[in-house]
Protein backbone atom coordinates (compact mmCIF):
# COMPACT_ATOMS: atom_id res chain seq x y z
CA UNK A 1 0.00 0.00 0.00
CA UNK A 2 1.44 3.34 -1.08
CA UNK A 3 0.51 6.32 1.04
CA UNK A 4 1.32 9.71 -0.42
CA UNK A 5 1.52 12.91 1.57
CA UNK A 6 -1.49 15.20 1.09
CA UNK A 7 -0.59 18.74 0.02
CA UNK A 8 -1.93 21.25 2.52
CA UNK A 9 -3.54 24.66 2.14
CA UNK A 10 -0.73 27.11 1.42
CA UNK A 11 1.17 24.75 -0.90
CA UNK A 12 1.22 26.62 -4.20
CA UNK A 13 0.85 23.38 -6.20
CA UNK A 14 -2.77 23.15 -5.05
CA UNK A 15 -3.48 26.35 -6.98
CA UNK A 16 -2.29 25.05 -10.36
CA UNK A 17 -4.73 24.11 -13.08
CA UNK A 18 -4.26 20.44 -13.88
CA UNK A 19 -3.35 19.02 -17.24
CA UNK A 20 -5.59 16.57 -19.08
CA UNK A 21 -4.52 12.95 -19.17
CA UNK A 22 -3.32 12.16 -22.68
CA UNK A 23 -1.94 8.63 -22.26
CA UNK A 24 -4.06 6.33 -20.10
CA UNK A 25 -1.31 3.69 -20.10
CA UNK A 26 0.91 5.94 -17.96
CA UNK A 27 -1.40 6.60 -15.00
CA UNK A 28 -1.59 3.21 -13.24
CA UNK A 29 0.74 4.31 -10.41
CA UNK A 30 -1.29 7.47 -9.83
CA UNK A 31 -4.54 5.48 -9.69
CA UNK A 32 -3.06 3.16 -7.07
CA UNK A 33 -1.65 6.09 -5.08
CA UNK A 34 -5.06 7.80 -5.06
CA UNK A 35 -6.86 4.66 -3.89
CA UNK A 36 -4.32 3.74 -1.21
CA UNK A 37 -4.01 7.28 0.11
CA UNK A 38 -7.78 7.84 0.28
CA UNK A 39 -8.24 4.53 2.10
CA UNK A 40 -5.63 5.59 4.66
CA UNK A 41 -7.11 9.08 5.07
CA UNK A 42 -10.55 7.55 5.67
CA UNK A 43 -9.04 5.47 8.49
CA UNK A 44 -7.27 8.48 10.01
CA UNK A 45 -10.22 10.91 9.88
CA UNK A 46 -13.18 8.53 9.93
CA UNK A 47 -14.58 10.38 6.91
CA UNK A 48 -13.84 11.34 3.34
CA UNK A 49 -15.25 10.11 0.05
CA UNK A 50 -12.93 11.43 -2.62
CA UNK A 51 -9.46 12.65 -3.50
CA UNK A 52 -7.92 14.37 -6.49
CA UNK A 53 -4.53 13.89 -8.11
CA UNK A 54 -3.41 17.49 -7.37
CA UNK A 55 -3.76 16.80 -3.64
CA UNK A 56 -0.96 14.24 -4.05
CA UNK A 57 1.19 16.54 -6.16
CA UNK A 58 0.18 15.10 -9.53
CA UNK A 59 -0.82 17.89 -11.91
CA UNK A 60 -3.34 15.74 -13.77
CA UNK A 61 -7.14 15.71 -14.05
CA UNK A 62 -7.88 12.55 -12.09
CA UNK A 63 -10.35 12.04 -9.25
CA UNK A 64 -10.99 8.92 -7.20
CA UNK A 65 -14.27 8.36 -5.35
CA UNK A 66 -14.56 5.65 -2.72
CA UNK A 67 -17.82 5.05 -0.90
CA UNK A 68 -19.15 1.94 0.83
CA UNK A 69 -21.31 0.97 -2.15
CA UNK A 70 -19.33 2.41 -5.05
CA UNK A 71 -15.77 3.27 -6.07
CA UNK A 72 -14.68 4.78 -9.36
CA UNK A 73 -12.18 7.02 -11.13
CA UNK A 74 -13.02 10.11 -13.15
CA UNK A 75 -10.34 11.08 -15.64
CA UNK A 76 -10.52 14.44 -17.39
CA UNK A 77 -13.91 15.22 -15.81
CA UNK A 78 -15.85 18.22 -17.04
CA UNK A 79 -19.10 19.52 -15.59
CA UNK A 80 -21.27 19.86 -18.69
CA UNK A 81 -24.38 21.15 -16.91
CA UNK A 82 -25.31 22.43 -13.45
CA UNK A 83 -28.81 22.95 -12.09
CA UNK A 84 -29.88 26.41 -11.06
CA UNK A 85 -31.16 24.84 -7.85
CA UNK A 86 -28.52 24.99 -5.13
CA UNK A 87 -28.17 23.84 -1.57
CA UNK A 88 -25.92 24.64 1.37
CA UNK A 89 -23.29 22.12 2.41
CA UNK A 90 -20.67 22.03 5.15
CA UNK A 91 -17.52 21.21 3.22
CA UNK A 92 -14.01 20.33 4.33
CA UNK A 93 -10.96 18.76 2.78
CA UNK A 94 -7.95 16.58 3.49
CA UNK A 95 -5.85 19.54 2.33
CA UNK A 96 -7.32 21.39 5.33
CA UNK A 97 -6.54 18.37 7.53
CA UNK A 98 -10.32 18.31 8.09
CA UNK A 99 -9.65 20.87 10.84
CA UNK A 100 -12.58 23.09 9.90
CA UNK A 101 -15.67 23.15 7.72
CA UNK A 102 -17.03 25.92 5.51
CA UNK A 103 -20.68 26.38 4.60
CA UNK A 104 -20.94 26.94 0.86
CA UNK A 105 -23.48 26.66 -1.94
CA UNK A 106 -23.33 23.87 -4.50
CA UNK A 107 -25.54 22.96 -7.43
CA UNK A 108 -28.05 20.30 -6.46
CA UNK A 109 -27.56 18.38 -9.71
CA UNK A 110 -24.72 18.27 -12.23
CA UNK A 111 -23.96 16.34 -15.37
CA UNK A 112 -20.33 15.25 -15.74
CA UNK A 113 -18.48 13.94 -18.76
CA UNK A 114 -15.45 11.86 -17.81
CA UNK A 115 -13.40 8.86 -18.80
CA UNK A 116 -12.92 5.81 -16.64
CA UNK A 117 -9.52 4.18 -16.17
CA UNK A 118 -9.99 2.09 -19.33
CA UNK A 119 -10.57 5.21 -21.45
CA UNK A 120 -14.33 4.68 -21.81
CA UNK A 121 -16.26 7.96 -22.01
CA UNK A 122 -19.19 8.49 -19.63
CA UNK A 123 -21.81 11.20 -19.23
CA UNK A 124 -23.56 10.85 -15.87
CA UNK A 125 -25.94 12.98 -13.86
CA UNK A 126 -25.24 13.26 -10.13
CA UNK A 127 -27.46 14.79 -7.44
CA UNK A 128 -27.28 15.83 -3.82
CA UNK A 129 -24.27 14.43 -1.94
CA UNK A 130 -22.58 13.03 -5.04
CA UNK A 131 -23.11 16.33 -6.83
CA UNK A 132 -21.43 18.35 -4.09
CA UNK A 133 -18.61 15.81 -3.75
CA UNK A 134 -17.79 15.90 -7.45
CA UNK A 135 -17.96 19.69 -7.57
CA UNK A 136 -15.45 19.74 -4.69
CA UNK A 137 -13.06 17.31 -6.37
CA UNK A 138 -13.34 18.88 -9.84
CA UNK A 139 -12.61 22.26 -8.25
CA UNK A 140 -9.25 20.83 -7.13
CA UNK A 141 -8.41 20.18 -10.79
CA UNK A 142 -8.85 23.91 -11.43
CA UNK A 143 -6.76 25.01 -8.43
CA UNK A 144 -9.81 25.84 -6.31
CA UNK A 145 -10.19 24.81 -2.66
CA UNK A 146 -13.55 24.67 -0.89
CA UNK A 147 -12.60 27.56 1.40
CA UNK A 148 -12.35 29.77 -1.71
CA UNK A 149 -16.16 29.59 -1.93
CA UNK A 150 -16.65 31.01 1.58
CA UNK A 151 -18.87 34.10 1.36
CA UNK A 152 -19.28 34.94 5.04
CA UNK A 153 -16.76 34.55 7.85
CA UNK A 154 -19.61 33.31 10.07
CA UNK A 155 -19.90 30.24 7.84
CA UNK A 156 -16.78 28.54 9.13
CA UNK A 157 -16.67 26.10 12.04
CA UNK A 158 -14.18 23.77 13.66
CA UNK A 159 -14.50 20.04 13.00
CA UNK A 160 -15.61 19.30 16.59
CA UNK A 161 -18.57 21.66 16.17
CA UNK A 162 -19.48 20.12 12.80
CA UNK A 163 -19.43 16.62 14.34
CA UNK A 164 -21.58 17.78 17.25
CA UNK A 165 -24.13 19.71 15.19
CA UNK A 166 -24.14 18.68 11.52
CA UNK A 167 -22.55 15.27 10.87
CA UNK A 168 -25.93 13.52 10.90
CA UNK A 169 -26.98 15.44 7.75
CA UNK A 170 -24.61 13.34 5.66
CA UNK A 171 -23.53 16.33 3.57
CA UNK A 172 -19.89 17.30 3.46
CA UNK A 173 -16.75 15.17 3.78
Amino acid sequence: MVIKEILLLGDSRLRNKSDSVQDFSKIDKILIDLKDTLTQQQKIYGMGRGISAPQLGYNLKIVYIQMPDRSFYLINPVIKWSSDETFDVWDSCFSLEVAFFVKIKRSKTIRVKYYDETGKENLVEFSDGMSELLQHEIDHLEGIICSDHLKNSKDIIMRSEWVKNYKQTGLGM
